[in-house]
């Protein structure tokens, strides 16, 4: 959880903002299927609801009230993952920034599946 102060006060934005701002930002970029989770049953890595896009994400918060944000997705077939990977990047900071004031100092992307089809 991050605590910004101001003159009036102080806001706190826990962890799950930032989970489901950045999968949702992550979910509309070009080339991306999903957000993606890995069953601990079967080991096998499984494209999430829409309503679920923040548990393919992980949020790491610093010191210097910054935060790093780590990315399981899925892709569609054919595109081409560096490209996808920098728009995803690109996005996500620009979103988590512009929407909770908060620095990002890292966005990993993990491209965990390919959807043929």
């Amino acid at each position: 959880m991050i605590r910004q102060n101001n003159e009036n006060g102080s806001v706190n934005i826990s962890t799950g903002v930032y989970t489901e701002i950045a999968g949702t930002a992550a979910s509309n970029c070009f080339g991306v299927k999903g957000m993606a989770a890995r069953s601990v049953k079967d080991g096998v890595y499984h494209l999430l609801r829409v309503e679920s896009a923040g548990k393919g994400v992980h949020v790491e918060f610093h010191e210097d009230d910054t935060i790093s944000i780590d990315l399981h997705i899925m892709v569609d077939n054919g595109v081409n993952l560096a490209a996808v990977g920098a728009s995803i990047i690109s996005e996500v900071r620009y979103v988590v920034t512009k929407c909770t004031g908060t620095e990002v100092r890292a966005v990993n992307v993990y491209i965990d599946s390919m959807m043929i089809g």
